[in-house]
């Protein structure tokens, strides 16, 4: 079986024969300075503008204006229950039932509202396990939790480290950690995808693993949702956050997910952290004061959501519900696999790729590492070339091959960059 064309002639071929280089035009993508659309490889990071979110915000501010604090319940689309509008939607996109899905807060905001449920140190399990080099807010909101309840994260924050030599965390080694040191763990958290190195995690084994040793089993999904088809319900997962401006395309600070298993959700005598918009909207304005929350995962609401905030998101859902997300999936293997082929066939002992090579253990992200002290010069060079992506300290480039906007056409560009940079 022959390889993808890899000349710029093929790229070009790729995408008209693709159906879903369609999509690229819902979309406001930023230009250089001679108003060509730059290489935006960033969607790890902030996802471009859905054109038609900028019809729904005027929507929203044209009703605020008409129809003021009437607009709670006249506007077109009221939003006393403007969050119900993502109860399928939202669902769909992570795997999970109605009613386990809300669109609320903050990424970070939403894990300490879950592991205020969630986390319940004993004298016996009072650790919570995260991966090596995970996202830094992550690991900050971990080890407060760990102190809010009075004990030290040196001996109550569990690491899970890669081996010597390997970018990644192998899922048997992580299944071995949660055995060994499973007696004392009270929370498993770990990322659909690494946000360093775009490795894909198997949810699925963790959190049974998780669950054999008697643990919660909590995902982060800021670089998995809109990223890979999820089947949380099916997985078991306890509760899983994720933020919507990266695949999600939601804009900048955008409201974010969250998700409670059912088994969770409809017990309504666990400990959360209440709000008034955890109520029963029906007897909301009763203003009793006892809290008595709704079932599901509205149950840990805690205020009412801004709409502004949550109007972009609307247009991005539309056209993940338009493509599926599974045939986004198959273009974004087509369009790593793609890159890696190019990335191969650059000067060797210059660049590492962090990313696994199989499909199955990686999203649209590609990892690099820069060998040799070149990052300054390589970055400027891509700069200079319109390419939009992440560097981390002190040698890491992350780029996403994201299905919805990006091409194969500009894949092939930005390996042309590489190259030349590299010489």
């Amino acid at each position: 079986m022959s390889g993808p064309p890899l000349d710029e002639e093929g790229a070009l071929r790729l995408d008209l024969e693709d159906p879903l280089s369609r999509f690229r035009s819902r979309f406001a993508l930023p230009a250089g300075p001679d108003g060509r659309p730059l290489l935006y490889f960033c969607g790890h990071s902030l996802g471009p503008m859905p054109k038609a979110a900028r019809a729904i915000v005027d929507e929203e501010m044209d009703d605020w204006e008409a129809l003021g604090v009437e607009g709670h319940f006249r506007a077109r689309r009221p939003w006393y229950s403007y969050h119900e509008q993502f109860r399928e939607t939202g669902a769909r996109l992570v795997g999970a039932r109605p009613g386990e899905v809300v669109m609320m807060n903050g990424l970070t905001v939403n894990l300490h509202l879950m592991l205020a449920t969630f986390y319940r140190p004993t004298a016996e399990r009072h650790a919570i396990l995260i991966e090596e080099h995970a996202f830094p807010s992550d690991q900050y909101a971990v080890a407060s939790q760990i102190r809010h309840h009075g004990r030290d994260p040196d001996t109550s924050l569990i690491i899970a480290r890669h081996r010597t030599g390997e970018p990644g965390l192998r899922t048997e080694d992580l299944e071995r950690l949660i055995q060994e040191r499973g007696s004392s763990l009270a929370v498993v958290l770990l990322p659909g995808v690494q946000y360093l190195t775009g490795q894909a995690l198997d949810l699925a084994r963790l959190a049974a693993a998780a669950h054999r040793h008697g643990c919660v089993f909590g995902a982060d999904l800021a670089h998995a949702a809109g990223n890979l088809p999820l089947r949380l319900h099916e997985w078991g997962v306890d509760f899983a956050v994720w933020c919507s401006y990266k695949y999600l395309n939601a804009g900048p600070g955008a409201v974010a997910g969250c998700f409670v298993h059912e088994r969770h959700g409809l017990d309504r005598s666990l400990p959360r952290f209440a709000g008034w918009w955890g109520t029963d909207p029906a007897t909301r304005f009763i203003m009793q004061p006892e809290f008595v929350p709704r079932p599901g995962a509205d149950g840990w609401q805690i205020g009412n959501p801004p709409i502004l905030a949550l109007a972009p998101l609307l247009a991005s859902l539309a056209i993940f519900e338009e493509a599926g997300i599974e045939a986004l999936r198959a273009r974004s293997v087509r369009m790593t696999s793609y890159l890696l082929t190019l990335l191969d066939r650059l000067p060797r002992g210059r660049v590492e790729v962090l990313t696994p090579r199989r499909p199955d253990e990686r999203g649209c992200q590609v990892s690099l590492r820069l060998q040799g002290g070149r990052a300054k010069p390589l970055l400027e060079a891509l700069q200079r070339e319109g390419v939009v992506l992440d560097f981390r300290q002190p040698d890491v480039l992350r780029l996403a091959a994201a299905p919805l906007y990006n091409t194969f056409h500009e894949i092939w560009r930005l390996a042309r960059v590489l190259e030349q940079a590299l010489v």
